[in-house]
């Protein structure tokens, strides 16, 4: 399925829902925000539609694996320089509270579960040399239904993959 079935996000492209026979895959690219924050609000709601749709499948007895890129760095260990981006879209407290908001409705991060100290990147900037110097942000997630954790096996973040701003991640799931 191509979309949310939500015409104001479908226009855009973001999202294609996979079928498998235990669970559906969300791949997802989430809206940015923008410098100016003029897409914030829409990038929320966004987010909001998202999460009804994944709560409906859950309380059906479904399981659900999101992913894609974000554009959100959850904590601060995801990004080099929190403290200079407090005010940065992908940084806000409000973006930040609905990766929470997911945690809370029955999803796990598994890759922060289970590397809680781990300073990897998935992001870098085209500007000032930042892939280069690892000055980058952790925004390509798998957010993964609880019942699904016992199945992870790895999440690996290829960052010694070049040719993109981006580098690949990888859940490796039985």
């Amino acid at each position: 399925m191509l979309g949310m079935n939500e015409p104001r996000f479908d226009s855009e492209g973001r999202v294609i829902r996979t079928r498998y026979p235990d669970f559906y895959l969300y791949n997802i690219y989430f809206p940015n925000g923008r410098r100016g924050h003029e897409r914030v609000e829409y990038k929320l709601d966004f987010y909001e539609t998202l999460l009804a749709t994944c709560d409906a499948l859950q309380a059906a007895g479904e399981s659900v694996i999101i992913t894609g890129d974000f554009n959100t760095a959850h904590n601060e260990i995801d990004l080099k320089n929190h403290k200079s981006n407090q005010k940065t879209s992908g940084f806000l407290p409000e973006e930040r509270a609905m990766i929470d908001r997911y945690l809370e409705h029955g999803f796990v991060d598994p890759f922060r579960h289970l590397y809680p100290e781990k300073e990897q990147y998935s992001y870098w900037s085209s500007r000032g040399n930042a892939r280069a110097n690892n000055v980058g942000w952790r925004i390509d997630y798998f957010l993964v239904s609880e019942n699904l954790l016992p199945r992870v096996q790895d999440v690996i973040i290829h960052d010694d993959v070049l040719g993109s701003d981006h580098c690949p991640t990888e859940l490796i799931i039985l």
